[in-house]
C-alpha cells in the first residue's frame, strides 16, 4: 500500500510541471510564469489533501500507528511504578526526619548531660 505523504508529493510536483507548462506557453513576463506556476502548484497541493482525506482510512490505519490499549497499559505501569516510588520515598523522607529529631534530641541532651557527666568524673 502506498503512503498518503507519496500521494501528495507525486500530485504536487505533477501539479509544479502542469504549471510551469500552462504558464510558459500562456504568459511571457517572468513574473506572471512564476505567480501562475506557485498558484497552480498549490491549488494541486490542496486538491490532492482533500482527496487524501476523503479516500483513506485513517481509522484503520490509526490502529497500525498508534495502539491505544498497548499505550494505556504502559501509561498504567508507569504510574503504578511512580506511585510505588513515592511511597518508598516519602518512607525514607520519614526515617530521615525521625533520624534528625533524634539527633537533635540527643545534642541537646548531650549539652545538657555534658555538665552531670563532668561533675560525675569529678
Amino acid at each position: 500500500m502506498v503512503k498518503s505523504e507519496n500521494f501528495i508529493y507525486f500530485f504536487t510536483i505533477c501539479g509544479f510541471f502542469i504549471g510551469l507548462m500552462f504558464s510558459v506557453l500562456n504568459f511571457t513576463e517572468p513574473e506572471e510564469i512564476l505567480f501562475y506556476t506557485l498558484e497552480i502548484t498549490l491549488v494541486f497541493y490542496l486538491i490532492i489533501h482533500v482527496a487524501v482525506m476523503n479516500f483513506f482510512d485513517f481509522d484503520r490505519l490509526s490502529t497500525f500507528i498508534f495502539d491505544k490499549k498497548d499505550h494505556e497499559s504502559i501509561g498504567d505501569y508507569f504510574i503504578q511504578e511512580l506511585e510505588n516510588r513515592e511511597k518508598v520515598m516519602d518512607s525514607l523522607l520519614a526515617s530521615i526526619d525521625n533520624m534528625n529529631q533524634h539527633y537533635d534530641k540527643i545534642m541537646k541532651g548531650s549539652m545538657e548531660s555534658n555538665e552531670s557527666y563532668s561533675k560525675k568524673a569529678a
